[in-house]
């Protein structure tokens, strides 16, 4: 397989490299510290027209696919992972629901207004007492006339409570199959919706300048028609866009990895002691070698795991080898890269710091470790 990029693709990569560098990088830290949304970031972004990667151009999109916002993930990433997370849910999950399962009126509805950034959406999935088992969803929704009752509650949904978010997809119970499971469906729920209540957003450990939230519905009314997809089906739906979420949690996790390197590789030939640059020993050296060599590694993993995707192949195991391998790698790379900084990289002026609390998460975000080799096991038949 020839994973180099094709001439379209690297201009793309390097465009993103330059605005995350010029236009992020100065003022992402400030955000971190307060806490606050990037909302001048998001604007650009949107202008940038990455929001719309990859959707069709009759929806408003850029036409591309998923292996270019990939792209376009791993070069953000290199730089903050809060503007890469808030990237990679308002397309994967915010707007590929849509995007995938809606109908006509709901793609015109909704599509070219989270397409072009001017808005963003949140993917209600998780629960407060559900976690990893999905399928456990204790969010209701009941039909009422010509009208969803939802009542529940979801936890850590991003880009669920910003000033531009427009709206939130729901998986709810909606009945009983006749084997006596849950029967889930995905209903969409528009922000300010009567009985839509967001909470305050989290106090966080990482990703501080991405937007997340609890929310709750208490007898929450919205029409009939805004059931997404087929009822019943939440289940696959959900699955299908988790599937191709992890690839992009991939790049971001290698973006991050390699941003890693980035700063590793600068502070080396910058600090001096006993004399020389840090970087003349070869303990240091040999950690930064082994960061680049899982930086790579890890690359060609959610590579290959978009490759068979856009192909049309089965791609569930890669995606979950790629998530796993990525996550796993870049919590390693943050440590090393906290370490080769020694007490610098414990203070907040240095990249690493941020990079070592936003690490983490990747390990949990979109599918656990725990369950990506799950996953693995019962695609090798396991």
């Amino acid at each position: 397989m020839d994973f180099r990029l094709t001439d379209e693709q690297a201009a793309l990569r390097e465009s993103v490299r330059e605005f995350a560098r010029e236009v992020i990088a100065p003022v992402i830290a400030e955000h971190y510290e307060q806490h606050t949304f990037p909302y001048e970031v998001i604007r650009q972004m949107g202008k940038m027209g990455l929001f719309g990667l990859p959707f069709a151009e009759e929806h408003g999109g850029m036409g591309g696919d998923y292996f270019a916002l990939c792209l376009a993930l791993e070069e953000l990433a290199r730089v903050d992972s809060s503007v890469a997370i808030t990237l990679e849910a308002a397309v994967s999950l915010g707007a590929m629901p849509i995007y995938r399962f809606g109908t006509e009126e709901q793609k015109a509805t909704w599509l070219p207004r989270l397409l072009s950034g001017e808005a963003l959406a949140g993917f209600g999935l998780t629960e407060p007492g559900t976690g990893s088992d999905a399928a456990g969803t204790q969010t209701r929704a009941v039909l009422d006339g010509d009208e969803w009752v939802i009542n529940g509650s979801k936890a850590f949904i991003t880009n669920s409570g910003t000033d531009i978010t427009a709206m939130v997809t729901v998986t709810a119970v909606t009945g009983t199959n006749p084997d006596g499971s849950k029967e889930l469906s995905t209903i969409i729920v528009p922000t300010g919706t009567p009985g839509f209540t967001v909470a305050p957003g989290y106090s966080k450990v990482g990703w501080t300048a991405s937007d997340t939230h609890e929310l709750t519905f208490d007898d929450c009314r919205v029409p009939a028609a805004n059931l997404l997809g087929a009822r019943g089906r939440g289940f696959a739906q959900f699955l299908r866009i988790l599937d191709e979420g992890r690839i992009a949690i991939a790049a971001l996790a290698v973006g991050l990895a390699q941003g890693c390197v980035d700063e590793s590789i600068k502070y080396a030939k910058e600090r001096h002691a006993f004399g020389r640059a840090i970087g003349t020993n070869q303990a240091i050296q040999f950690k930064i070698a082994d960061m680049e060599l899982k930086a790579h590694t890890a690359r060609l993993a959610y590579y290959d795991a978009a490759a068979r995707m856009l192909a049309g192949e089965q791609f569930k195991r890669q995606a979950a080898i790629a998530k796993l391998h990525a996550s796993t790698i870049a919590v390693d790379n943050a440590r090393e890269a906290t370490q080769i900084h020694g007490g610098y990289g414990f203070m907040n002026e240095y990249p690493v710091a941020r990079f070592w609390r936003d690490s983490k998460i990747l390990e949990i975000g979109e599918g656990t470790s725990e369950v990506q080799r799950m996953i693995i096991a019962r695609d090798l038949g396991l």
